[in-house]
């Protein structure tokens, strides 16, 4: 195969000049997709035949300026990022600790067919691997590896992850490893130390594969290397949380509960959903993985989209095993109710219908100015929802984030004060928060008044969310200003509530009433209708929910 289009300088420089991300980092990941695609090719067919293409592969990542991603390529957290990538001095990143790792896994995989050919295949990726990691990652200091001052997120154990598989998949002494190894507990303490006790991910299911599970990989590497030596922290009930993030915050099938960056769509479970659940023996985990692992079809057993080759490794040594339990083991899933307290993420549920409310701040990694927000699913589909986040761009990530529509508080289930949404930052937040579990109501309330600014006169906003389990979801706000407003015009609370299925007006004289496609019926009281405004989807990353 040819490993074209190539990656030109220019393709590089494109998101420095444009904003747009998508262009190099498709090209970037379909050369990984393919060198994976290939190793596993030529492991299974045994026959050499794809050798020639591997080495071309292995030479054209190899021949790569720089490993990171153009949006990632400075060396001060949250400054701007150079144009180009300088060789001498390399950054590293998510995309450049993971392409390390799948270098290191084909060194790994396929070392003596490869020096059989020529030696300097494999004496390519070792330099490689010391010159863009192993040295910058004992010599230098990157925000992700942790200081216990900057806050840390899932690029900590998602590098570190990728580091260890490195290290350990190659030819590297003892001494050597032993630096890397103390290097990298010091850095996952640090993520540990930031994450709730709860086991919440505030970035959401999307991201808990890039955290929870690296967390899961990083701890299984650790075993391996040091004779079982951190078998205990499967016994932690920290760790037993935040395994069991994915299984609480999933609504059914294809759907999760999401919040900030998050997609509902936020990916099938699998092998190492199934693994980790296995390790910390919940068997309800274990059951959903599996179960989800068989309704992702063909892609689940080849995860063609997937750059990791170690991942991919793992999921076919495992498929014949989980493929085995899920028929063995099909039943009922249990999802609990239950109050996320490290992040303010309610999820209530019945035989009908999904409710979660998210509380806490507007200063989650990632984050929506969602404070206060809801979504409800009715028999596994949509009814009001987080519509997500669109394709990430420059603008994304920049002071600019918040004239982003699907950032804004409008376009999450919440009003807008006096012409106010809600604003970012830890200080606009949730206060005054209660709820109960039961097994006959489940409900929460709070006050999102200081979500919003000062300026906007609000005084308190009390919402109140509660699901009659075998009935119906009633939400409830009252609020109240602290003043009237000024020149003499009054206070407004404008409510948007945001609708998988569009909404048609049903004649109540009582109330405003709306049918829901075929699902359901929303009733407003107390309330007078603007509007109903039709959003086009647009967006490639948002089309993948719809």
């Amino acid at each position: 195969m040819a490993w074209h289009p190539p990656l030109s300088a220019t393709d590089y420089m494109d998101f420095t000049r444009t904003g747009n991300r998508t262009r190099y980092e498709d090209k970037f990941f379909a050369r990984r997709q393919a060198l994976s695609s290939l190793a596993l090719a030529e492991c299974a067919d045994d026959r050499q035949r794809f050798l020639d293409d591997i080495i071309n592969g292995v030479f054209a990542i190899c021949e790569e300026s720089g490993w990171q991603l153009p949006a990632h390529n400075t060396y001060v957290r949250d400054t701007p990022q150079l144009p180009l990538p300088d060789r001498s001095a390399p950054v590293l990143d998510l995309s450049a600790c993971e392409t390390r790792a799948i270098l290191a896994t084909v060194y790994y995989l396929l070392r003596d067919r490869l020096d059989a050919l020529s030696p300097a295949v494999t004496a390519r990726i070792r330099y490689e691997l010391n010159q863009r990691i192993f040295q910058p990652y004992l010599e230098e200091h990157f925000w992700w590896m942790g200081d216990g001052v900057q806050p840390m997120n899932n690029w900590t154990i998602w590098c570190t992850q990728n580091v260890l598989l490195s290290v350990f998949l190659t030819d590297t002494d003892r001494t050597f490893r032993a630096k890397i190894l103390l290097k990298a507990c010091r850095s996952v303490d640090y993520f540990l130390d930031e994450y709730g006790d709860d086991g919440c991910c505030d970035e959401g299911a999307q991201y808990y594969r890039h955290a929870g599970l690296c967390l899961f990989h990083v701890t299984e590497i650790l075993n391996a290397v040091t004779d079982h030596a951190f078998a205990s922290l499967y016994e932690e009930p920290k760790i037993q949380n935040m395994a069991s993030y994915i299984l609480n915050v999933h609504v059914d099938g294809k759907y999760y509960v999401n919040f900030a960056d998050c997609s509902p769509v936020a990916g099938r479970a699998g092998t190492r959903e199934f693994l980790f659940a296995e390790r910390i023996h919940n068997a309800d985990m274990m059951r959903f993985a599996a179960s989800d692992y068989m309704a992702g079809g063909q892609d689940a057993l080849l995860l063609p989209s997937e750059n990791n080759l170690y991942y991919r490794l793992l999921n076919g040594f495992t498929a014949n095993r989980i493929t085995k339990y899920a028929f063995a083991h099909a039943g009922k899933i249990s999802h609990p109710d239950l109050f996320y307290q490290s992040v303010g993420l309610f999820i209530a549920r019945d035989d009908t219908y999904c409710l979660a409310v998210k509380a806490g701040d507007n200063a989650d990694s990632h984050n929506h100015n969602d404070t206060g927000s809801f979504t409800v699913y009715k028999n596994g589909a949509p009814l009001l929802i987080d519509v997500g986040v669109e394709s990430y761009t420059q603008k994304t990530f920049s002071p600019q984030r918040y004239e982003i529509w699907t950032m804004q508080s409008a376009y999450h289930n919440l009003p807008t004060i006096n012409g106010m949404m809600q604003s970012d930052g830890e200080i606009y937040r949730a206060t005054d928060i209660s709820y109960h579990m039961g097994d006959n109501l489940c409900e929460i309330s709070i006050d999102i008044a200081k979500a919003y600014p000062s300026q906007s006169g609000l005084l308190s906003y009390q919402r109140t969310a509660s699901l009659y389990k075998g009935a119906e979801i009633v939400v409830r706000d009252c609020f109240a200003f602290d003043k009237a407003a000024s020149d003499g015009q009054k206070n407004t609370v404008v409510l948007s509530l945001m609708s998988y299925e569009e909404p048609i007006l049903q004649p109540d004289a009582a109330s405003l009433s709306f049918r829901l496609g075929s699902l359901g019926t929303l009733v407003l009281s107390g309330v007078s209708l603007l509007s109903v405004e039709t959003i086009p989807i647009t967006d490639a990353r948002l089309k993948l929910a719809v």
